[in-house]
């Protein structure tokens, strides 16, 4: 049996019974299993994640009262029709014969049916057609790219249909590696050189000075990053700091901390002078902020827990920046956790706007006079971020707007992200 595939397979299983996180479920599970090669589990766990209600679509044409199968069932044929349809470079008989192998051993007693349904699709796949464009678009694009349809809905109100479409694929794009230099520790260019030497390759950002595309497996295994060098951080993110343009010596308050690549990012922005507090209502969350501090060698974050819904009267007009990055939706992210593309519209995602808004104005209350504010979320969704900002201007005058920003994928090459810049005029 290929470790590789027993790999993906025991991922793919954490996320569907347990709900993990894929991203920590894959890691956790290749350090354990240690395969020959990452890059094949990681393309077909992302692969099958990202492309699930299209994978489903094509077995309902083979597989009657799929609702009734087991999860073990199902994900073993996922991952083999995806490996025959999207995955040339692999043997059809090698797909086929090895997720028989898997059914032998994890799912006892199905392997002549998973065999029967691939190969059944390999005679047949040319039957299978998507749903009518003209009579249902969004069917037609949940089922072709794997999205929960009220996204789709959504995007198609906000965006249009051309930018919509785009803006699924680019969700369905592999990100690429972006690192935080840290310039406590070294410049851009010398970090850049000393990457390079290790064997990957390195390019810089498209927007931030400090940011770096890196190629190459195992970088965060190396001393470089055990130095604090560098951190993995997004663009979309480190612009939030960049629009906060936080300064040496002053005073800064980030409400919603964990697990703190902002956090410090901004401490690296003001040389490691000044203070910053940083709080969540998760213990365990700022124990990864400390831990990363001192990695990094950064002293001046002090990591305090406290629910942001709710004011903080220590807090009281003293900070010269204030971060409010949000709680949200996280649409703006899904090429990194394409599970999100599955979450229902629940009541925890209605109430997200008010529970934003509540946050933002708390978090008003620690900045002084002339002081900068800034609102940040990594979601795309028009009510959670210019109608939130919108909102706030109009409950608090002696705020007045600065800079507001939102970045797509499909335009920008980053997570999707919105940042809006905000200053206390009296």
């Amino acid at each position: 049996m290929d470790d590789n595939r027993k790999t993906a397979y025991l991922t793919l299983l954490d996320v569907e019974e347990k709900n993990a996180y894929s991203n920590l479920a894959l890691n956790h599970h290749i350090k354990q299993l240690k395969p020959d090669s990452p890059s094949l589990v990681r393309e077909l766990v992302y692969g099958v994640i990202e492309n699930k209600y299209y994978l489903d679509y094509i077995l309902a044409f083979f597989v009657k009262k799929m609702s009734k199968m087991k999860k073990s069932d199902l994900i073993l044929l996922r991952m083999g029709i995806y490996q025959l349809c999207f995955m040339d470079a692999i043997p059809p008989y090698a797909a086929v014969n090895e997720s028989v192998l898997l059914a032998k051993k994890y799912c006892r007693g199905r392997d002549a049916f998973i065999n029967a349904v691939l190969r059944r699709y390999q005679r047949e796949k040319h039957k299978i057609s998507l749903k009518d464009l003209q009579k249902d678009s969004v069917g037609y694009l949940s089922v072709k790219y794997s999205y929960e349809p009220w996204m789709i809905e959504q995007w198609l109100k906000e965006y249009g249909f051309e930018f919509t479409e785009s803006l699924l694929s680019a969700g369905n794009q592999t990100p690429e590696l972006t690192l935080r230099v840290n310039l406590l520790k070294n410049s851009v260019e010398k970090t850049i050189e000393a990457i390079h030497s290790e064997g990957f390759e390195v390019n810089y950002g498209r927007r931030i000075p400090e940011a770096i595309n890196v190629k190459g497996s195992g970088i965060l295994d190396s001393k470089l990053y055990q130095n604090g060098c560098f951190s993995v951080q997004d663009e979309s993110s480190m612009c939030a700091v960049e629009a906060l343009d936080p300064k040496p010596g002053q005073t800064v308050v980030d409400v919603c901390a964990a697990p703190g690549g902002k956090t410090l990012y901004i401490a690296e922005k003001m040389k490691n002078q000044g203070q910053i507090f940083a709080g969540d209502v998760y213990p365990k969350k700022l124990e990864i902020i400390d831990k990363e501090a001192s990695r990094l060698g950064i002293s001046i974050v002090e990591t305090k827990t406290w629910d942001a819904t709710e004011r903080n009267q220590e807090f009281i007009a003293i900070a010269d920046r204030v971060l409010v990055d949000a709680p949200c939706s996280g649409l703006g992210v899904i090429r990194r956790k394409p599970e999100i593309k599955y979450k229902k519209f629940d009541s925890e995602m209605k109430l997200l706007p008010q529970k934003q808004l509540q946050i933002l104005s708390n978090a008003s209350n620690y900045l002084k006079v002339g002081g900068v504010l800034v609102y940040s979320t990594c979601t795309i969704s028009v009510y959670e971020n210019q109608e939130v900002s919108k909102a706030f201007l109009l409950q608090y005058p002696n705020y007045e707007l600065i800079k507001e920003e939102q970045l797509f994928p499909n335009e920008s090459g980053t997570d999707g992200f919105y940042i809006c810049k905000m200053c206390r005029r009296f």
